[in-house]
């Protein structure tokens, strides 16, 4: 009985295991991807217009600095985020998190 219950702890570390590393070698593809992505993107409009890319990057980050604001402020009582505002605090979160799984898992991607 207990050679049977070793065996099936044994089993299930196993299984645990390597179903990790296989999470660990998708997410790690994930992140190359969208790295890469991001850089073609970035890539592709510069070579359309410097100019046009510079401006929508600086109306980008006013946009996430405004998302920031609206997130990290403190709310006036009876009132919650409205229109432009909640929107920039939602893109903000999604950046913010994009950036966080970027640090996590595309820091060791052979890619760069």
């Amino acid at each position: 009985m207990r050679v049977r219950r070793a065996a099936k702890g044994v089993g299930d570390f196993v299984v645990e295991s390597i179903g990790e590393a296989v999470a660990e070698v998708v997410l790690g593809v994930l992140a190359c991807a969208l790295l890469a992505g991001l850089a073609l993107i970035a890539y592709l409009s510069w070579s359309f217009s410097p100019l046009l890319t510079v401006a929508g990057t600086g109306l980008l980050s006013l946009f996430l600095a405004h998302g920031a604001w609206g997130t990290f402020r403190d709310p006036v009582e009876g009132r919650r985020r409205r229109g432009w505002t909640a929107v920039a605090a939602v893109c903000f979160t999604l950046v913010a998190a994009t950036a966080a799984f970027l640090l996590l898992y595309a820091s060791d991607c052979g890619c760069l």
